[in-house]
């Protein structure tokens, strides 16, 4: 039930947010020479985490888990086709209980990837992406690592369609598996997208962005290591974002992404402010 109510909702949002004129993402490319940077501000706090039945319950002896950490994400027209894209995140991590504390700093994953439209038309711009996550600028071995410490592939295809004047907005719908070398288990990933101009200086898009574990790895983590890496889990998450566009080139944007379902993960919400920034010639 609660599925079909997260569906409801993102639909309401092309229902009701008016035209689009300057928010597709997703399976669009960058136009050759242009550019997308977003530096973003983001804490995770969790107090809660899902059981290996999907059931939410409190963390054990009082536990919470706390990331805040600093994103910065590009997009880089090679040509009008191809784009390259990267991640790179600055974390501050911390775990405590009634009996223990731990926490980590440092440079966490790094993504490094390149999408590729495959067809623009009437019907919409199709595209596929590949993507590898690079865990080269930490400790796996730490208490309290900043990631799971192995390197993911990813192959993802992506859809993108206007839908005005049949329904005001955008949606973008993506698929992807990604390998995930050693231990941890291989994932489906799946992600629907919509969004819109709010007048003329706001925007606003709203994503349900969802993880399966494929049952390929070894379900076991270390009982006091990071509660949102564990080597094989279930979550989607609901990533709702407000934007102001302050120039044409810079705008601020703020952003809430509760977890709504999951198995063998944490279950928390994240708050995140941002800056983006599309230079235009």
């Amino acid at each position: 039930m609660k599925k079909w109510i997260v569906a409801c909702l993102l639909l309401a949002v092309c229902i009701v947010f008016p035209n689009t004129k300057t928010l597709y993402a997703g399976a669009w490319t960058q136009e050759k020479g242009k550019s997308y940077h977003r530096l973003a501000a983001n804490y995770y706090f969790a107090d809660r985490d899902f059981s290996a039945n999907g059931n939410s319950r409190p963390m054990p002896d009082n536990g919470d888990f706390r990331d805040f950490n600093l994103s910065y994400y590009m997009e880089y027209g090679v040509i009008d086709e191809l784009t390259v894209l990267s991640s790179i995140y600055y974390k501050d991590i911390k775990r405590e209980d009634d009996f223990f504390r731990s926490d980590a700093k440092g440079m966490g994953d790094v993504d490094l990837g390149v999408r590729c439209r495959l067809y623009s038309g009437d019907i919409g711009v199709f595209a596929a992406q590949g993507l590898i996550k690079v865990p080269e600028l930490y400790d796996k071995d730490d208490d309290l690592p900043l990631g799971n410490g192995q390197y993911d592939y990813e192959a993802r295809l992506l859809y993108g369609r206007s839908l005005w004047p049949m329904i005001p907005g955008y949606m973008n719908l993506e698929a992807a598996y990604r390998y995930r070398a050693k231990q941890p288990s291989d994932e489906f990933r799946y992600l629907v997208e919509v969004g819109s101009d709010l007048g003329e200086k706001f925007y606003a898009r709203a994503k349900l962005d969802a993880i399966v574990g494929l049952g390929t790895g070894d379900d076991v983590t270390d009982d006091f290591g990071n509660p949102t890496s564990t080597l094989e889990y279930d979550l989607a998450k609901l990533d709702m974002v407000l934007g102001y566009q302050v120039t044409q080139k810079w705008g601020l944007e703020l952003g809430y992404t509760p977890a709504l379902w999951g198995e063998s993960t944490a279950k928390g919400a994240t708050w995140t402010i941002a800056v983006a920034y599309q230079p235009r010639r």
